[in-house]
């Protein structure tokens, strides 16, 4: 039953969506071999496959364009459409690439539609992917835009970093949490430490084949990238920007980065713990459903107890 509601959403909204960074609907079908949805082939895959080629990755113009690209889906999704769209799985694996390397985001099965100016509807059930996922929806239950743009906020860490947002530890007993990470950086004025170190090892070979000015305005777009990032995924909602916002600080050079409060990279590692924790005790009144970030599903107490 929830397969067929989420097919019925996802065909419902993307039939009547049409954005160039938005994966384009052919057809679906209802047949004895079950519900189908037939998409534009997108021949370079999903986000997800490119960051982390170690034959072959992404060149920073490359990750820009790419967070341009979603960041523009996002707004069309939010603002510049007849009602807003919440996505609601904001990830590398649901942004495909085209042959251009532009993005196109896809996957709108749990996808909500909301009229503008209109407050969100609570849901019972909270479904997403852990690392991805707005933390405040634990409390909330009320998946809206801001709950994108934290995701979103989350990807442009990713991409700039080369890390996903939950990795187990190799050598140590503590879980690497990207956003954590990221915030202490920020709160010791070193957030550039955070680069990718593909991206710096370019610069200092000197075969980006820019020359100096090229490589400081990236250096500048990468440290704005992570410091809206970082804006973007701030673990109270009410200190998030509007994803138009957030284009607008990322495309404007001359516009003032803001100024984030120092503390919240200790309140952020929280918030994060709590997310990855849902497939643990602590939430017996609600029913959570959470993708793991290896894609694994994983279950909250009030589920398997009902197991």
């Amino acid at each position: 039953m929830q397969g067929r509601k989420e097919f019925e959403a996802e065909v419902k909204i993307i039939s009547r969506l049409r954005h160039r960074n938005l994966v384009r609907l052919i057809g679906w079908c209802d047949c004895c071999k079950g519900l189908l949805i037939v998409y534009e082939l997108v021949s370079e895959g999903s986000l997800d496959r490119h960051i982390y080629n170690a034959a072959r990755w992404l060149t920073w113009p490359q990750r820009y364009k790419i967070i341009i690209g979603l960041g523009s889906a996002l707004r069309y999704l939010h603002a510049e459409w007849e009602q807003c769209v919440v996505h609601g799985d904001i990830k590398p694996s649901n942004i495909m690439l085209d042959s251009s390397l532009d993005a196109k985001l896809g996957d709108f099965g749990l996808a909500r539609l909301v009229d503008h100016g209109v407050k969100p509807a609570t849901t019972k059930v909270v479904l997403g992917t852990a690392g991805y996922i707005d933390p405040e929806l634990v409390n909330t239950r009320r998946p809206s835009a801001v709950s994108d743009v934290y995701s979103f906020g989350v990807v442009l860490l990713e991409l700039v970093t080369g890390r996903r947002p939950v990795e187990e530890p190799d050598d140590s007993d503590e879980l690497f949490v990207l956003i954590r990470w990221v915030w202490r950086l920020y709160g010791r004025n070193a957030i550039a430490e955070a680069v990718d170190e593909r991206l710096k090892l370019v610069g200092r070979e000197g075969d980006g084949g820019g020359g100096e000015v090229e490589e400081e305005e990236e250096r500048g777009q990468m440290e704005r990238a992570l410091v809206v990032g970082l804006w973007c995924a701030q673990p109270d909602r009410g200190d998030r920007p509007s994803i138009a916002h957030a284009m607008h600080v990322l495309q404007s050079a001359d516009v003032k980065l803001p100024v984030l409060r120092p503390h919240m990279y200790a309140s952020a590692a929280d918030t994060v713990h709590s997310t990855i924790a849902m497939g643990g005790d602590g939430y017996s009144e609600l029913s959570f459903g959470v993708t793991s970030t290896d894609g694994s599903d994983t279950s909250t107490t009030s589920e398997r107890e009902s197991k």
